[in-house]
């Protein structure tokens, strides 16, 4: 970057990471939040095609995380960001594609859903105003197990979600059930990691 270009780019990367009105500030008196945009501003100032950010929420509150993680994406509107990080929370709030590392090996690579879906949801989370009792829902075929959350909410272990769902919807209609919400309980990212480390097909760095 040519020298003379270097006060307009600074003045675009505070700006993009809402840091400009701290100017005058000394990073160490910032706050964590404010700390993590000043480190991201430092990364875009010369305008990289590409960026890595390694743990970039690490020791936030949670407010804090939040306006980091709506930076990140305000910055992947313009870059191509690599976000490295163990937190897979903040994998499925901030990326759009993944790729998984295990103790140096490779063990997915693909978008959040393909990710999302790796693991085929077996469960359902059923509400009702009227709800029949769990032995009532265990009768139902199809249905593997019942565990009650509250007097009103059930998490339903299927075999055949289509099947259960139908049969749910039905007997909630004849028997006065009152059924609220029914909706697949999505398998959680830490369940989909532990069972891709355990995929021998795997690439090794």
């Amino acid at each position: 970057m040519e020298s003379k270009n270097i006060p307009d780019a600074i003045n675009t990367a505070m700006d993009k990471c809402g840091v400009s009105h701290f100017r005058e500030r000394l990073i160490r008196n910032l706050s964590g939040g404010y700390k993590q945009r000043v480190g991201i501003a430092q990364a875009i100032v010369h305008n990289p095609e590409f960026i890595i950010l390694d743990e970039p929420t690490n020791g936030l509150d949670p407010n804090q995380i939040l306006e980091v993680r709506n930076l990140i994406k305000e910055i992947a509107e313009e870059h191509t960001v690599l976000l490295s990080t163990h937190i897979l929370q903040e994998v499925q709030a901030v990326c759009d594609y993944i790729w998984m590392i295990n103790e140096g090996s490779q063990v997915f690579s693909g978008t959040v859903e393909e990710f999302d879906n790796y693991i085929m949801p077996d469960s359902l989370i059923v509400i009702f105003t009227n709800p029949p009792t769990p032995d009532e829902l265990k009768a139902i075929h199809g249905v593997e197990g019942v565990n009650e959350i509250d007097i009103k909410t059930f998490k339903i272990r299927f075999n055949d979600a289509g099947e259960v769902t139908e049969e749910i919807v039905r007997r909630s209609v004849e028997k006065n059930w009152q059924l609220r919400e029914i909706r697949v309980e999505k398998t959680s990212m830490d369940s989909v990691f532990a069972e891709l480390s355990k995929n021998g097909n795997t690439k090794k760095y």
